[in-house]
């Protein structure tokens, strides 16, 4: 293995790097990293003409369900969605922008894209095939299954 670390450790890092930057570039709009991944999924699941669950959400988001269930009622607190019953399955809550919810995310996204195009400039930039690649293996590793198979 590199002198830097495993891959898992290599993973471990650049997850941390990128949450801890996106955390202080949103810090001034007043998002932290997570309320960012929960209103900017929401805003592209609903330009898709999705209004999904919490369910949906978290595993659009990649989140766990209680987690998005926990961020949902503090951004409701915050008037930046709305949560409402879903009218054929009232256990199901359904999760959608609010007006004001619009007004935080556009700069979060302007915001973000900045600093995905530097975490991306070692490779190219977001439209260079190496990027392109790294994200095809991300993507792999991602659907990976983990958990341990039982015998």
């Amino acid at each position: 293995m590199s002198e830097r670390g495993t891959p898992g450790h290599l993973v471990w890092r650049l997850a941390m790097k990128w949450r801890v930057a996106v955390d202080r570039a949103l810090a001034p709009l007043g998002l932290t990293h997570a309320q960012y991944v929960l209103l900017s999924s929401l805003y592209g699941m609903r330009r898709d003409g999705l209004r999904p669950s919490q369910r949906e959400l978290a595993d659009h988001a990649g989140m766990e369900a209680l987690y998005v269930s926990k961020l949902a009622r503090t951004l409701e607190a915050d008037g930046l969605i709305a949560r409402t019953r879903d009218p054929v399955d009232t256990r199901t809550v359904r999760l959608e922008l609010t007006e004001r919810g619009h007004e935080a995310v556009r700069p979060a996204l302007d915001t973000v894209r900045v600093l995905l195009e530097r975490l991306l400039a070692p490779l190219g930039g977001r439209d260079d095939p190496r990027t392109e690649e790294f994200v095809r293996d991300l993507t792999a590793l991602l659907d990976a299954p983990l958990d341990t198979p039982t015998p």
